[in-house]
């Protein structure tokens, strides 16, 4: 296994409410010195849930993405706040977003977007035995509920509106875990 390079300095460019650019200054082993820029994330990150209504229906949710400027449906997600667990702020969104809670959570994996340059971690959880709960939450407007059948999987992925690649990921990664199980 390669020996990561040695950080020499980290210097902040650009810090504003959402975000967190930074200046690295690696030595590689072979002596050669780079800089490189990334946009740090939150160092809890983030959560992703699968709401799982029943054992085909998932639970998505259509809310305005300013990144691709248009409603997207995609799973629900959010931020893990300061000392909360990955499972606590995944009931705490799904409550918030979809009006339901979950007496089942599993943490599935971790996954990563665009490494490179990004340091965010987005925890996949799966949401079963749901039961009606609602939160109050941080969105501008209401977000729309969205219930879609895991077994109709490939007609959602081909939606205009449906192009986050993390929920997609976590969608297929559940659809096999619960095919699995049965």
């Amino acid at each position: 296994m390669r020996k990561p390079p040695q950080i020499l300095e980290t210097q902040t460019i650009v810090k504003t409410r959402l975000f967190h650019v930074e200046q690295l200054d690696l030595k590689f082993s072979n002596g050669i010195v780079v800089q490189y820029e990334r946009l740090r994330g939150s160092e809890r990150g983030a959560v992703l849930i699968v709401p799982m209504l029943d054992t085909d229906t998932v639970l998505l949710i259509r809310e305005y993405a300013a990144g691709v400027q248009r409603y997207e449906l995609a799973l629900p997600k959010g931020r893990i706040e300061h000392g909360e667990s990955i499972l606590d702020a995944a009931n705490r969104e799904i409550m918030e977003e979809v009006g339901y809670a979950a007496n089942t959570l599993q943490h599935i994996t971790s996954l990563t977007v665009a490494p490179g340059y990004l340091s965010h971690v987005t925890h996949i959880i799966l949401a079963q035995n749901l039961y009606p709960c609602t939160a109050p939450g941080d969105e501008p407007e209401e977000i729309e509920v969205v219930p879609w059948k895991l077994s109709q999987l490939n007609e959602l992925v081909q939606c205009d509106d449906c192009t986050e690649a993390r929920s997609i990921a976590a969608l297929f990664m559940v659809k096999e875990l619960l095919k699995n199980d049965r």
